[in-house]
């Protein structure tokens, strides 16, 4: 994990881990040890637990004597905790759940640093207390897709899945095995892809399956074909499947409307992605969330100028992967459908 520095905190509380073991369905949760975790584990920027492969519960307490704001991030760069205010003198709790794997971000990636890593913060951090408990009813959310997903390991770059998490409260882990450069074909020939994650998925557990950017030579039948099997083997497994449609390029036409061809995704073949994975969420009762109609309707909307703050266009001159803003941005947009097609409970996801 890469570590945050320059951050200061005020430190005020124990931190405690409860552990706990025979979570159904879930990867191995943390085994009982003494003594328990206190102000050791953190510094003025950042905590760190010596726990096992699981997911977590973390909550916080946050404030002080002075007025405060402060975020959390963890593992490889996610966002845990949007920045959250406290008056002067008053506190504030809030929950969240963290998945801890290995690798901690991309499946092909390095491990990264054994157990879990926090990072606290924000304009003006304040962390009064943390409780770290191994969660034993989570829902987890796990996430298929390429570099326009994943988590990314140095900035600028950041995929809507490494935002996602500070969007979602306590009960709702963010499971995130997208990885760079894979298309339906190698996500799915890979053992460290979907031979890692399949025998991973639990029952209830969802599985948002967002590949496309790189079928550019993968023909019509074989791509509904593998979008089919990845669908299948999430039923097999008692998960949830739901289809994605990918974030568009920012590839302008000079009428100020996006490209047809490159930023919605047809490749050189003629394969229009998005309606693919329409089709295929039609025919096989899947829920979908149509990224790319939102992304478009976004762009669009901000225009050649406007957009440039959503992708790397600035820093890279790059029209396909997404700052950490736009990341985040897009992540809001997922949030959404998720609340609006009822796929998570209400209270597990945070609006405001």
């Amino acid at each position: 994990m890469r570590r945050f520095n320059g951050v200061r905190a005020a430190v005020a509380a124990a931190v405690v881990l409860s552990a706990a073991t025979g979570l159904a369905g879930s990867p191995a949760q943390a085994q009982e040890r003494r003594p328990p975790f206190s102000l050791a584990d953190c510094t003025a920027g950042a905590c760190h637990f010596d726990v096992p492969p699981g997911d977590y519960d973390v909550t916080v307490r946050l404030g002080g004597a002075a007025a405060s704001s402060t975020s959390i991030s963890g593992e490889t760069r996610r966002s845990l905790l949007p920045e959250t205010p406290a008056a002067a003198g008053r506190h504030v709790t809030r929950s969240f759940t963290v998945n801890v794997r290995t690798p901690e971000g991309e499946p092909t990636g390095p491990d990264g640093t054994p157990g879990l890593d926090l990072a606290i913060g924000g304009s003006a951090p304040a962390l009064a207390g943390i409780r770290v408990t191994a969660a034993r009813h989570t829902r987890r959310l796990f996430l298929v897709g390429d570099s326009t997903v994943c988590d990314q390991p140095a900035d600028p770059y950041s995929g809507w899945g490494q935002q996602l998490p500070q969007f979602l409260r306590r009960g709702v882990s963010v499971a995130n095995y997208a990885d760079s450069g894979e298309s339906t074909v190698t996500y799915l020939q890979n053992p460290q892809l979907w031979g890692t994650v399949q025998p991973l998925i639990g029952r209830g557990d969802l599985v948002l399956i967002q590949l496309a950017h790189n079928d550019k030579t993968t023909d019509e039948a074989t791509y509904r074909a593998n979008l089919e099997t990845l669908v299948a083997g999430v039923r097999e497994k008692g998960g949830r499947p739901v289809l994605v449609t990918p974030i568009v390029r920012r590839w302008f036409n000079s009428d100020g409307t996006l490209n047809n061809d490159i930023a919605l995704l047809v490749n050189g073949l003629g394969v229009n992605h998005p309606e693919v994975i329409r089709s295929v969420a039609a025919a096989e009762d899947v829920p979908l969330i149509d990224l790319t109609a939102k992304t478009k309707a976004l762009v669009e909307s901000l225009g050649v100028e406007g957009s440039k703050a959503l992708y790397l266009y600035n820093e890279k001159k790059d029209n396909t992967h997404t700052s950490a803003y736009g990341a985040t941005v897009y992540a809001g947009l997922v949030r959404d459908e998720l609340l609006a097609r009822h796929l998570v409970p209400r209270g597990t996801v945070r609006v405001g």
